[in-house]
C-alpha cells in the first residue's frame, strides 16, 4: 500500500463500520443500490469480465454479477472487502491500493472489459494519486473498454483535474452525465457520472 487514503485519513474512527451497516440498512429497506450496475450493463456485451475498482461493500459489483457478468472488486479497506464477501459471495473481492494496482500479482492477469470507479471513489484516493490510479485502472482494461467513473463535484476534485487527469492517463471522454440514470449534464451538477474508453 501507498500513502493513506483519505477514507483513512479524512473519517472517524468506525467510519468504515458505520458504512457498512447504513449499506446494509438500504439493503434491507428495498433501496435501489443497483443503478451504477444498470449503466455499466448497457456499456458491456453479455458475460463481461468488469473490474469494480474502490468497491466498497461490492454492492455495485454484487448487482453486475446478478447480471451475468464476471466480477473483480478491489479496495483499500479490508473492513469493506470482508463486508463485500459476507454478503455477496460470487466475485472475487481483494484488499489492494488502486493507485499501485497489480492485478496480475494477485492471481488475475486476464484483462478487463469494462471497470467502474463509484461511490465518490476519487474523492477518497490519497491526495495527488487521483492520475495513477485512473491509470492504474485503465492498465487493466482492454482497449476500446469502458472505465465509468462517477464523484461529487463537490468533494474537493474539481472536473478540471480529473479530465487532464484522465487524459493524462490515456483516456478518451466520451460522455458525461449528472446522474447515474443518464440525466443529462449541467456545469452547476452537484454529480459527475463520466464514460471514458481507452482508445483502441
Amino acid at each position: 500500500m501507498g500513502k493513506p487514503t483519505r477514507w483513512v485519513t479524512d473519517t472517524d474512527p468506525g467510519h468504515s463500520q458505520w458504512y457498512v451497516d447504513r449499506f446494509r440498512r438500504l439493503a434491507a429497506e428495498g433501496a435501489d443500490l443497483a443503478g451504477e450496475a444498470r449503466l455499466l450493463d448497457t456499456l458491456v456485451p453479455p458475460g463481461a469480465r468488469i473490474l469494480d475498482a474502490g468497491c466498497g461493500t461490492g454492492r455495485v459489483g454484487a448487482a453486475l454479477a446478478a447480471r451475468g457478468h464476471t466480477v473483480v472488486g478491489v479496495d483499500a479497506d479490508p473492513v469493506l472487502v470482508a463486508a463485500a464477501e459476507a454478503d455477496h459471495p460470487g466475485p472475487r473481492w481483494l484488499v489492494a491500493d488502486l493507485a499501485d494496482l497489480d492485478l496480475a500479482a494477485q492471481g488475475e492477469p486476464e484483462p478487463f472489459d469494462a471497470a467502474v470507479i463509484a461511490g465518490n471513489v476519487m474523492a477518497f484516493v490519497a491526495p495527488g494519486t487521483e492520475r495513477a490510479v485512473l491509470a492504474r485502472v485503465a492498465a487493466h482494461v482492454r482497449p476500446d473498454g469502458p472505465v465509468v467513473v462517477g464523484f461529487g463535484t463537490d468533494r474537493g476534485y474539481p472536473l478540471t483535474a480529473f479530465d487532464a487527469d484522465a487524459v493524462a492517463a490515456g483516456l478518451r471522454i466520451e460522455h458525461r452525465f449528472a446522474t447515474w440514470d443518464l440525466r443529462a449534464w449541467r456545469d452547476d451538477a452537484d454529480f459527475a457520472v463520466t464514460v471514458l474508453r481507452l482508445p483502441r
